[in-house]
């Protein structure tokens, strides 16, 4: 018997819950469908998020394509199907991918689960973040380096805590949902692997208080920059990609095991702190960086 997963029509870290309700009741060998057939559009956050749900499966899941044509030559243009060819049976035939270079995708759907990943991340942006964050934005030509910091610290940290592979996507587009026609630019980093409060119990311990669950480990990794490493200097990863989105009046988010997280600009409506949510494995990471007011 196989179980269908149905993925929403529109795609996002919000509607990406719809998705985690319906997975987490289910044994991670019961044979899944991912039926995104009604599916028109995805952020980077459900094209890596997608891959990450299929890592979870000890049975190899099934994926079926979306019907429209305008949709999945986008998701080959960036790489999905590429990659999704590894973990799932496609049921469907996706387009040929076409190269990326002047549409809106910065930085296909990549691997991220070495440290040379990340420099090669880097690398294959640099230059088109450059111009995306200057005359899309209309952001100071400083934002450009620390934008790939950040970047590098989000995908540095599928490394230092998931304790496997993840995927890393970025994309810019007009965002019509809490900003209408406001230019962004969408990080988004999405692992598997053993979440922030196993990676922190694996160097400390369990933590001896009522209250250490996913939601604390969270409130400590990215409010408060603690870390499960000794080294002098290491932990202030995410924090400081929390300083450096809070003064760009950007978004940033971060879903682990049953917690989010989130620094919320004026422009938007979130929650800070969101506990009790769908138990997923792993860590899902995702930046919004919106276009300056002029």
């Amino acid at each position: 018997m196989t179980t269908i997963i149905s993925v929403p029509s529109s795609l996002d870290d919000q509607t990406f819950e719809q998705i985690f309700d319906q997975l987490a009741p289910l044994p991670p060998d019961e044979k899944i469908l991912v039926d995104a057939r009604r599916t028109r559009w995805a952020s980077p956050f459900g094209l890596t998020g997608l891959l990450a749900l299929a890592q979870t499966r000890l049975e190899r899941p099934t994926f079926a394509v979306p019907e429209l044509d305008e949709t999945t030559s986008y998701w080959a243009r960036a790489q999905f199907f590429k990659h999704a060819e590894g973990f799932y049976d496609i049921l469907g035939r996706p387009p040929r991918p076409r190269a990326a270079s002047g549409s809106s995708v910065l930085l296909e759907v990549t691997p991220v689960a070495h440290t040379q990943d990340v420099h090669t991340v880097v690398e294959n942006i640099q230059q088109r973040a450059q111009a995306i964050l200057q005359e899309k934005l209309h952001l100071e030509s400083s934002v450009t380096m620390r934008f790939t910091m950040a970047l590098s610290e989000v995908c540095q940290n599928v490394i230092e805590h998931a304790g496997c592979g993840g995927w890393v996507a970025v994309q810019a587009y007009r965002w019509q949902q809490r900003a209408p026609g406001r230019a962004v630019v969408q990080i988004a980093v999405c692992d598997s692997g053993m979440g922030f409060r196993k990676s922190m119990e694996s160097e400390h311990g369990p933590r001896l208080t009522d209250r250490w669950d996913d939601g604390m480990a969270l409130e400590e990794t990215v409010i408060r920059g603690a870390t499960r490493f000794r080294d002098p200097g290491r932990g202030q990863g995410l924090a400081g990609v929390r300083k450096f989105i809070g003064k760009w009046e950007g978004k940033f988010s971060v879903r682990s095991g049953t917690a989010r997280i989130a620094v919320i600009p004026v422009w938007d409506e979130d929650v800070p702190l969101q506990e009790n949510l769908p138990h997923f494995p792993g860590a899902q990471v995702q930046l919004t960086i919106p276009e300056k007011y002029r």
